[in-house]
């Protein structure tokens, strides 16, 4: 058809990424039935190393960097994220262009099976349960909670990291996933406790869609402009300002809860040490998400680089998210001046060490693998050269 257009879709390949980038697809296929869709698929860093916590391999973008190296290659047209898998900067020329409405950012308790009926909560289990979580801030506000839990890693999509609390003899009694993935999955009946923000802060932007393509990619962008959620983008551009000030990131234990109503927007933040010993917790809000006359000459690149990368589509709303930018700012610095830059340069110290201690042994397992392939091959070879001329030995049992 000569009006059909075309358009690639760049996901993940697990199966939370693919239901994700569905609902995208159908988002806009219910707009525009013309369009006609094609979903490459490719691993990210990391999807292939399982083995580690994520706060020690080291490197960022764990999640995201393939999809972003095939948008500016021009092989996909559009990729969909977790928004919070996605770092506070993004390639320049790439912008979010759509944060869908925000599913429940909450954090949930799935049970080993052993406990399933018993309507029983974190708080019931006995003292020496281990909790799996591969989150260093799920990690550091269970531990401050419940200091008589063993809180231990545990990686993975959700199928695997489910499938590794269900095995006999896994260890878990109770794993740590976020609502909306399950929900995603349809998994609502695992769920036996919704973490409140009192006990866990969630992960900055958690719950939330995103869909990032180029800048300059008018047609994408008008397209996508159809899926934004306006108030999911006001509480996330606050939320990356608030990760960016503070330089965190998925090696540091940085929390966050936000709400907002009609004209107001609340943002809380946690700074936590490591062992959860150590925190620094505050909010803030503001209430001028109107118009005001003292931004409107506020003039930056965000028209077209986006506000923490998050794309503003309609020229009424700049003042609104130049209101969340500076709120996410401001409680940031007002957290550093009570500590939090002591607690995360900490956490950032202890998180090297982890990475150095996890680089070498990789190594030291890399050069095992390599020095046992090198003995094998040495003994192939020791057998091809003894063969060239066999013995007489040799040649009598071969024609006995």
């Amino acid at each position: 058809m000569s009006g059909e257009r075309r358009v690639r879709v760049g996901s993940r390949k697990s199966e939370l990424a693919l239901i994700q980038t569905r609902t995208v697809i159908e988002h806009l296929k219910r707009r525009d039935a013309s369009l006609k869709f094609e979903t490459i698929t490719m691993h990210t860093t990391g999807d292939k190393i399982l083995d580690s916590a994520l706060s020690k391999i080291g490197e960022k973008s764990l999640f995201t960097r393939e999809l972003e190296e095939a948008l500016l290659k021009k092989k996909v047209d559009f990729v969909v994220h977790s928004l919070k898998d996605l770092p506070t900067e993004i390639p320049h020329g790439l912008v979010i262009g759509a944060v869908l409405k925000r599913d429940n950012p909450h954090d949930a308790v799935v049970m080993h099976p052993k406990y399933t009926g018993s309507g029983k909560k974190l708080a019931d289990l006995p003292p020496g349960s281990v909790i799996g979580t591969s989150a260093l801030r799920r990690a550091a506000q269970l531990q401050r909670k419940f200091p008589n839990f063993k809180i231990e890693n545990i990686r993975g999509n959700l199928n695997t990291r489910f499938r590794k609390l269900s095995e006999d003899g896994s260890g878990y009694d109770a794993i740590i996933l976020a609502v909306s993935g399950l929900e995603r999955m349809n998994w609502h009946h695992l769920i036996a406790e919704v973490l409140s923000p009192e006990d866990c802060m969630y992960a900055v932007c958690q719950g939330a869609l995103a869909v990032e393509c180029r800048t300059g990619d008018e047609g994408t962008l008008k397209l996508l402009a159809n899926l934004h959620d306006l108030d999911a983008a006001i509480c996330c551009v606050a939320e990356r300002s608030f990760l960016r000030t503070l330089e965190g990131g998925c090696s540091v234990p940085v929390s966050v809860y936000s709400e907002k109503t009609e004209d107001k927007l609340l943002l809380r933040g946690g700074v936590f040490s490591i062992c959860g010993t150590q925190a620094v917790k505050e909010e803030k809000d503001c209430s001028d998400l109107t118009t005001s006359d003292e931004q409107k000459n506020d003039t930056d690149n965000s028209a077209v680089e986006g506000y923490i990368s998050i794309m503003c589509h309609e020229d009424e709303n700049h003042t609104r998210y130049r209101s969340a930018r500076r709120l996410g700012r401001e409680l940031a610095m007002s957290m550093i001046k009570d500590g939090a830059d002591v607690i995360l340069k900490a956490a950032k110290n202890k998180t090297k060490e982890d990475i150095l201690a996890e680089h070498a042994k990789r190594k030291m397992k890399a050069e095992m693998e390599a020095g046992t392939s090198t003995s094998s091959s040495a003994k192939v070879q020791k057998v091809e050269v003894g063969g060239g001329e066999p013995p007489v030995a040799a040649s009598s049992d071969a024609t006995a």
